[in-house]
């Protein structure tokens, strides 16, 4: 018997491969979404398509909405560290509290296993060794302090009758549907299949450790599949640790896969966060898991996809595929409030359009 497993998230960059992905290994899948970034579809994977998606905020979740579900995978949050600050009160209240307001619920339904995709970002800055689940965690954004916060107190509700699992992933890369630009080797790829330029304004020197999105997808499948007491209330980082790269690796990695792109840097300046990560321990737990890109296939990837699809300048700057620019649209426009919600005229016309596609 395939388990039932609801993912939230599910139209967003890792839900819209994640999803297709467990169709193919024979689960049961129901997604939950609030369709913020439905308008952005960057191509046609060719894979199995959800049958069924509830439109609706974590945050208003009740018991009722997961009866009978085996699994949650959550992935529903604000999703980077700029739209995180764009409020970072009603970043918590989304990003935390509403995060743990579903794993409650999940306890409350009955639901045995809750899979929670947190982030590296926890390290924040780090020197020397790379960081393991064990290390000191040093955020640095209110995007990665809610990260903490739900590994703290989702980790506490862990119990007989329910298992969470955390999942540190690296930084994301690769092509999705529901694409995101925002993401460094995504960022830079888009700058030089478009501009043939990469002019990085720092030296690129920090360190971070990448992950491509179908790894983190078959991370998250191998967390399903393991026995319960394998993954019990465990954190895990995903990755590779030959994966860790400084931004400049990446730019120029990035350059030699768009031919005829150029590469420069500046000055240290911005963003200082720089750690590299130890993922030896999702090797021992999950043995079936590895990592089958790196971040050379990875960029190679997005040159034949923006090749195929032609990618232009107008594309690669729309606002459905940056997070920001998205929730910036919707809150000038009077589509979500100052919570994130969705209004009254948008909840109707959402509704209409799920009855109208049955």
């Amino acid at each position: 018997m395939s388990m039932k497993v609801l993912v939230t998230g599910s139209e967003g960059y890792i839900g819209a491969v994640l999803a297709p992905m467990m169709l193919e290994h024979g689960f049961d899948v129901v997604g939950l979404d609030t369709g913020f970034y439905r308008e952005g579809w960057l191509y046609n994977p060719g894979r199995p398509v959800l049958p069924s998606c509830l439109c609706k905020d974590i945050r208003q979740v009740t018991p009722a909405d997961l009866d009978g579900f085996e699994a949650v995978v959550h992935l529903a949050e604000l999703s980077n560290d700029p739209l995180a600050q764009r409020d970072p009160a009603v970043t918590f209240r989304i990003n935390h509290l509403g995060s743990v307001h579903l794993a409650q619920q999940c306890r409350a339904a009955g639901v045995p296993r809750f899979v929670y995709t947190s982030s590296c970002s926890v390290y924040g800055i780090g020197t020397g060794d790379s960081k393991t689940e064990e290390s000191e965690l040093n955020p640095q954004t209110a995007y990665a302090e809610c990260k903490v916060r739900v590994e703290r107190d989702v980790g506490a509700m862990a119990g007989p009758d329910f298992s969470p699992t955390f999942l540190r992933n690296a930084t994301a890369y690769g092509p999705s549907p529901r694409m995101r630009f925002d993401l460094v080797l995504n960022n830079l790829s888009g700058l030089a299949w478009t501009t043939r330029e990469i002019r990085m304004t720092s030296d690129g020197t920090p360190w971070r450790p990448l992950v491509h999105v179908e790894d983190i997808a078959r991370a998250i499948i191998a967390t399903l599949r393991a026995p319960r007491e394998a993954v019990h209330a465990q954190v895990m980082n995903v990755g590779d640790s030959a994966a860790n790269y400084q931004i400049r690796d990446v730019a120029e990695i990035v350059g030699r896969s768009f031919p005829g792109c150029s590469v420069s840097f500046g000055r240290l300046e911005g963003d200082t966060r720089s750690y590299r990560v130890g993922f030896d321990k999702i090797r021992r737990v999950l043995p079936a898991f590895r990592c089958e890109h790196d971040s050379v296939s990875g960029a190679e990837q997005l040159a034949r996809l923006f090749r195929r699809i032609d990618v232009t300048p107008e594309i690669f700057g729309a606002r459905p595929f940056t997070r920001l620019k998205q929730l910036d649209y919707l809150t000038r426009t009077g589509q979500i409030d100052a919570e994130c919600f969705w209004t009254d005229a948008e909840v109707a016309s959402l509704q209409a359009a799920e009855r109208a596609t049955g």
